[in-house]
């Protein structure tokens, strides 16, 4: 079942006795469970028929003791699992599922990873409630779904824009969701966010931030793509090397597959690489300075670069001497 429709079936309280959340983004697992609590049942009746409880601090009898009892003087009882990636009896949940007392409602929270999908409990499951598997946002996906969100709450935002919010946070949705509700803060509602919004309230350089990294050495400008580099050797905590690779990895691939695409309509590419047309339009504008042979020649160079950043062979070199000879190899 998809997020959204999920979503809208709790807020209109068709409620199932179970919710299995699990996967590797946990801004949906958090989302999808802050509903549950929000809606399941008033405020008045929490606590007699709510009980919220961690992994690491429960144990499987006690939770299907709760599972199988009837609500107080209510009309369902919440029982909620967060952190249920630290319990090591979930899996043996399976041997309780047909006996789940129907009137509550089971929620088992399993961030950070999946759920293995071979084992009886994922398998039966969806017989008796939801399994709903939370993915990362794939990085080509990624200004799709920011615009999406903004304009879900209200705002609008500017292809440029949320290519810079993406870029220099990264897939982070809950960091991105949490710097855009500070934006909302000091923004009216019907706003187009742009690139000055971001940059003063948010705190991201419209200069020197990835996004623009990433177009000096599309057009391969060495002077501004020094010039940030050296910027981002000063704030080394918030402009790693380890961030910087995947940016001109994707870069310089989708400029191969721009090379090679039978069209270059920016629609058409924009839909075979899965891109906002925005971003298309400029690539397929850029993707004339690198040739084939370059491009393959580059992604083996970031790839070694992203060893080496890793501390393989290795021994000496700073992630500021890394970034510089990385940059230099790239451009020439």
């Amino acid at each position: 079942m998809e997020f959204n429709t999920l979503l809208k079936e709790i807020q209109a309280k068709q409620f199932k006795p179970l919710y299995i959340l699990h996967g590797e983004e946990p801004y949906f697992i958090d989302k999808i469970s802050e509903a549950i609590i929000e809606h399941v049942m008033p405020d008045e009746e929490r606590d007699f028929n709510q009980q919220i409880v961690y992994g690491k601090d429960t144990d499987l009898l006690s939770l299907v003791s709760e599972a199988l009892s009837f609500p107080f003087m209510g009309e369902r009882k919440l029982i909620l699992v967060k952190e249920a990636q630290n319990m090591k009896e979930i899996y043996e949940l399976e041997r309780h599922l047909e006996s789940l007392n129907q009137q509550n409602v089971f929620v088992i929270c399993y961030k950070y990873k999946t759920m293995d999908g071979k084992t009886k409990l994922i398998k039966n499951a969806p017989k008796v409630g939801v399994v709903f598997k939370s993915e990362k946002i794939k990085d080509y996906q990624l200004v799709n779904w920011i615009t999406s969100y903004v304009k879900s709450v209200g705002f609008d935002i500017a292809p440029n824009a949320a290519q810079l919010l993406g870029d220099s946070i990264g897939n982070d949705l809950s960091r991105i969701v949490s710097e855009l509700e500070k934006l909302a803060i000091v923004v009216a509602k019907g706003t187009r966010i742009s690139e000055i919004h971001i940059e003063e309230n948010i705190g991201i350089s419209k200069e020197y931030n990835v996004f623009e990294l990433t177009n000096a050495v599309a057009t391969r400008n060495q002077l501004k793509a020094f010039q940030i580099a050296d910027y981002f050797l000063k704030n080394p905590k918030e402009h790693s090397i380890i961030i910087v690779i995947p940016n001109l990895f994707r870069l310089f691939t989708n400029m191969m597959r721009v090379h090679f695409a039978p069209s270059k309509n920016p629609d058409d590419i924009a839909r075979s690489v899965g891109l906002h047309p925005f971003v298309a339009k400029e690539l397929i504008k850029n993707a004339g300075v690198y040739p084939p042979k370059i491009l393959a020649r580059n992604v083996e160079i970031l790839h070694n670069f992203d060893l080496k950043a890793k501390g393989v062979g290795n021994a000496n070199s700073d992630d500021g001497d890394l970034l510089r000879e990385m940059l230099y190899q790239l451009m020439n």
